[in-house]
């Protein structure tokens, strides 16, 4: 093996799952890294939770094959599996306190007592909890009871960790801080960690690798970065963020190579300039695209304010950061939009 090769801690050859005529994930081959952090992203209906409960052992496949660390574990039972599971619903113990609660996966492994009270306050301190462990989980905010969760998965120091829809149950602030958490958990611990999740904010912040699944299918799979840059199909284009179809005849694109046959050109809001119908053109005009539209409507969000821009036929969506001085459009003004050529992506339709 070369040097610069991860080699595999996790494996789906071929793996199928039924229910009854239902396919719930079909043909899956998949391969995870040691240390890797991948999320499985997709609709409901895709298949992504199943293929956690799958690599979990709450399910097992109708056909293929799952190794951990080169081993099969399809007929290894739940228990048995060297693994952290976080829960969408938590899932503490309600009628323990919080070090309780942490001590149980220890005690289950005939870990003495002297070295599960150090453990417990290692991990109470690592997720900022250490005065709260006499508390029982009714007590706690949903993002305290998040930090117990995690902690209680990661103390026995299992190979893999698993967090099914791990924030989902909280607010957007508690959400962006608890990513930041995972984050670095990850990090300082090198778990091999597959989330899965719907959220496509959630699945850009935390991963090095994402899964796009459709209907028990991988569509693709890539870093975050390239994925959002560079989708293959017009579902994940369209899933993974906002995404511009620059559909014939309404916009007539201007590519070199010529646009391949059967793909649609795509372009990202955030890639699209506004700018009022009579203002100069800019300096690298040479380089872009320029066409005219009526401004549908405008929201504000904060940080960013969006455009929604009817040109013939098509309605552009615009994205732009908020800053001071800058003019600010309304419906029914006629403005322009322009893009880098060199932004308009083609996907499969």
């Amino acid at each position: 093996m070369e040097n610069n090769v991860v080699p595999a801690q996790i494996e789906f050859r071929n793996v199928s799952k039924m229910y009854g005529s239902v396919v719930a994930v079909r043909d899956l081959a998949l391969s995870v890294g040691r240390g890797e952090f991948l999320t499985v992203l997709g609709p409901s209906g895709s298949g992504k939770t199943t293929t956690l409960m799958l690599l979990a052992g709450f399910e097992a496949p109708t056909a293929g094959d799952i190794l951990v660390a080169g081993k099969s574990v399809n007929l290894v039972p739940s228990y048995q599996r060297d693994q952290g599971i976080v829960f969408q619903s938590y899932a503490l113990f309600p009628h323990l306190s919080v070090r309780k609660n942490l001590e149980f996966p220890l005690e289950m492994r005939g870990i003495k007592a002297g070295e599960r009270l150090a453990r417990v306050d290692r991990i109470l301190e690592r997720v900022h909890l250490s005065e709260l462990g006499g508390r029982m989980p009714a007590q706690l905010s949903g993002g305290q009871q998040q930090r117990v969760a995690l902690a209680r998965a990661l103390i026995a120091d299992p190979p893999v960790l698993l967090l099914d829809e791990p924030l989902s149950a909280l607010d957007r602030s508690l959400r962006e801080q608890m990513q930041g958490e995972i984050k670095k958990l990850h990090e300082e611990f090198g778990i091999t960690t597959i989330c899965v999740t719907h959220d496509q904010e959630e699945a850009l912040t935390l991963s090095d690798r994402i899964i796009v699944m459709r209907a028990g299918r991988i569509e693709q799979t890539n870093t975050p970065e390239a994925l959002y840059d560079r989708p293959a199909t017009r579902f994940v284009a369209s899933f993974l963020g906002e995404a511009n179809f620059l559909e014939t005849p309404s916009v007539e694109i201007e590519s070199d190579p010529p646009q391949p046959s059967g793909t649609v050109p795509m372009i990202r809001p955030e890639r699209l300039r506004i700018a009022a119908a009579t203002a100069p053109q800019r300096s690298d005009a040479d380089r872009r695209q320029f066409v005219t539209g009526i401004v549908d409507d405008m929201i504000y969000a904060g940080p960013v304010r969006k455009y929604n821009v009817r040109v013939k036929n098509c309605v552009l969506i615009v994205r732009e950061h908020v800053t001071s001085g800058q003019h600010t459009f309304q419906r029914g003004d006629e403005v322009r939009l322009d893009w880098l050529r060199s932004d308009v992506r083609f996907v499969a339709g």
